[in-house]
């Protein structure tokens, strides 16, 4: 299987593989510390403060891209391979194939399904422990 990524999608994955390692949060946090004791030499200015609320705004927008674009990708790739196995074990329904692609209503149902089916499974449960200890 070929995989081809965009240039954005390389990045994305590379900023956020990057920013979720200890090293990142360290330098994030030694540059708040830098910027706290810098206050006294620019005297608490309102520019000392912008600095920090703009650096770390725009900092947050657009890693709220990046992190959600690696996001929709995992979770696409994580659907894939689930609908992979519902389909290659023999019992499972192929209906559950694409469920995200159902509206709540349509989930829901099928939730209270799964819901009554895990109910019957444990009440089976415990009337086999409760006869195998009487």
């Amino acid at each position: 299987m070929k995989t081809k990524h965009s240039a954005f999608n390389k990045i994305a994955r590379a900023v956020a593989k990057f920013s979720g390692r200890p090293v990142c949060f360290v330098g994030a946090v030694l540059v708040i510390v830098l910027w706290a004791v810098s206050g006294p030499f620019f005297g608490f200015n309102d520019t000392w403060q912008l600095v920090i609320n703009t650096g770390t705004t725009i900092v947050t927008f657009l890693m709220v891209f990046l992190i959600q674009s690696t996001q929709n990708s995992d979770t696409e790739a994580m659907q894939i391979k689930l609908d992979e196995l519902i389909r290659a074990i023999e019992p499972a329904r192929n209906c559950m194939l694409s469920l995200e692609e159902l509206d709540e209503e349509e989930l829901d149902a099928l939730r209270k399904e799964f819901d009554i089916l895990a109910e019957k499974a444990r009440q089976k449960q415990d009337a086999q422990q409760h006869s195998s200890a009487g």
